[in-house]
């Protein structure tokens, strides 16, 4: 799990570069220009919070659905077909032909954005949780990614870890970007965004190996079978 975990806040890390170019505007426009010193630091620190805690719920609701899959005895398959899943998505939207995949979300992200509108123009502390709950919510393909990873853990406070690792991987860059607009330069944030498809495809072998069930601690571990008896031995104190 250590190692899943290190690789999530990785993840995280990496990603947050694109995150700065989705994000940003909204950490741009945060309402803590008024405020100074400790509080501008807190307010910042509540809306990255913010984020996590949603990110953390959607990792529990991820590990829960994979432990359903777990119960039937298709976890081997479930982390196979979403590791392939992965590398097909990444050889697609980054290779030759560079395919984009337009999900529909407007039917929710047009009431969250509306509302996130409402508390940015509010201009108060005690907004700013609520202002990174929301901003959790909004469309990002990175996020999906970590999903499928949290999914994979197949245990529901495994997928909460899992993804609020991976919203910790992003606090360094969006603080940042929130302190500091022009601390990382473009090209910074653009060579760091190439190295997206390396890593979410080391995801994408990590789910494969995993699902093939090799027997190699931390990477490959095997996978009881659910067919699999334990034979309880009682004896009688002497």
């Amino acid at each position: 799990m250590l190692l899943t975990l290190l690789y999530a806040l990785s993840l995280g890390f990496i990603g947050s570069f694109h995150c700065i170019g989705m994000c940003g505007p909204i950490a741009l426009t945060l309402p803590v220009r008024h405020l100074s010193g400790v509080r501008q630091q807190a307010g910042i620190l509540l809306y990255n919070a913010g984020r996590i805690t949603t990110y953390a719920a959607l990792g529990c609701v991820s590990g829960w659905l994979g432990r359903q899959f777990f119960l039937g005895g298709l976890q081997q398959g479930l982390s196979v077909a979403l590791g392939c899943g992965l590398l097909l998505i990444i050889i697609l939207q980054y290779g030759v032909r560079s395919t984009r995949f337009p999900f529909k979300t407007s039917f929710y992200t047009k009431p969250v954005k509306d509302l996130l509108g409402q508390l940015l123009r509010k201009q108060q502390l005690r907004t700013l949780y609520t202002i990174g709950i929301l901003n959790g919510l909004l469309p990002c393909g990175l996020v999906y990614f970590a999903i499928t990873g949290a999914v994979a853990t197949g245990n529901i406070w495994q997928g909460a870890l899992f993804m609020a690792a991976f919203g910790t991987g992003t606090l360094p860059a969006m603080v940042a970007i929130s302190w500091f607009n022009d601390l990382i330069s473009i090209n910074v944030r653009n060579r760091l965004r190439r190295c997206i498809p390396f890593a979410v495809g080391i995801m994408a072998m990590m789910l494969i190996m995993r699902g093939l069930n090799l027997g190699i601690p931390y990477l490959s571990p095997s996978i009881p079978s659910q067919n699999e008896k334990v034979t309880e031995h009682c004896y009688k104190p002497s």
